[in-house]
């Protein structure tokens, strides 16, 4: 007997996997959190762009709290392959399910795109695909040459999922020469198994470390979110474990919760915390730290990398 599914009246939900785990409660945001709803035209430009070339943004998927300020400014962080993911961890609000094949316009439209909005620095992250023999790893590095050649003057800045069991992907990555290497540990390593369950903290280390064995000179990035229940000292030796790897830039943000089918928010950290655990990291070694409420990946990334590259010179 055939099922028909009716995808028009009732469309898949965003988080099948999702559907049927209890609700958590959803805690009410304390003030230092808010931000305004972006309205500016900045915003609408920006928007345009990423419409006309079929973009899909990080920002947008993710529910980004910074969209307004970033978009704004004609700053956005490209998702490329899609924007459905074959990993559900529980945090996280992109789309899960089985992703369509990979569009082989994409990186030119990344570099037709980074052109008009004029990037000197550019983000690109994608979504986990688990179901590509490398991962996406040859799109990766074609995205970055597409953007070299629309705009050979832009530092670009990859977030990279961690290609597990994908034996020879980070290497065609990092031979594609991208400024900045970021991939995120996400959280502390006893939360794995609850929050991000795909992956393996050990193997998210290495990939760090191993970026730094091919290319020494190639800045890494890496960060992670609090407020899912770790401790402090787990927090601290998340540091010590990406310093081991020669990580040069932390970034800690606060855990939203974007549904009450996802992990639920244990604690709101106040900003004083989020200066204490930068004063930490920086004491531990890293060139750069971001650290705060409203601190996530790629939010700030042009300025920051001009810090890095400053902080770099200044040590050497």
């Amino acid at each position: 007997m055939a099922v028909v599914l009716d995808l028009v009246n009732n469309p898949r939900p965003r988080h099948p996997e999702k559907a049927h785990r209890p609700d958590s409660p959803l805690a009410k945001k304390p003030d230092w959190i808010r931000v305004k709803a972006p309205v500016s035209p900045g915003y609408e430009q920006t928007r345009a762009i990423m419409r006309e070339n079929k973009l899909v943004t990080v920002c947008e998927e993710a529910g980004c709290p910074n969209i307004g300020e970033c978009w704004e400014k004609k700053h956005a962080t490209f998702m490329i392959m899609g924007d459905t993911c074959t990993r559900a961890c529980a945090f996280c609000n992109v789309k899960t399910g089985l992703p369509g094949a990979l569009d082989p316009n994409e990186p030119a439209h990344v570099g037709q795109a980074t052109a008009k909005l004029g990037l000197n620095h550019i983000v690109v992250t994608s979504v986990d695909r688990d179901d590509l023999a490398d991962g996406g790893a040859q799109h990766f590095a074609e995205t970055i040459r597409a953007i070299r050649e629309s705009c050979p003057t832009t530092t670009i800045e990859i977030l990279t999922p961690d290609f597990l069991r994908k034996d020879g992907a980070l290497e065609v990555v990092v031979a594609a020469r991208p400024d900045v290497f970021n991939h995120n540990l996400e959280t502390v390593p006893s939360h794995y198994l609850t929050v991000r369950p795909g992956a393996r903290y050990f193997h998210s280390l290495r990939l760090l470390q191993r970026v730094k064995e091919l290319d020494p000179q190639m800045f890494t990035k890496s960060g992670i979110m609090v407020g899912l229940g770790e401790e402090r000292n787990e927090v601290l030796q998340v540091m010590d474990d990406l310093r081991s790897a020669n990580v040069d830039f932390l970034t800690i943000g606060q855990y939203l919760q974007p549904t009450r089918k996802h992990h639920e928010v244990k604690r709101f950290v106040p900003p004083d915390e989020f200066k204490s655990l930068e004063t930490i990291a920086y004491a531990k070694g890293f060139l750069m730290v971001a650290s705060s409420p409203l601190t996530r990946s790629s939010h700030h990334a042009g300025d920051d990398f001009a810090r890095l590259k400053a902080a770099r010179a200044q040590r050497a």
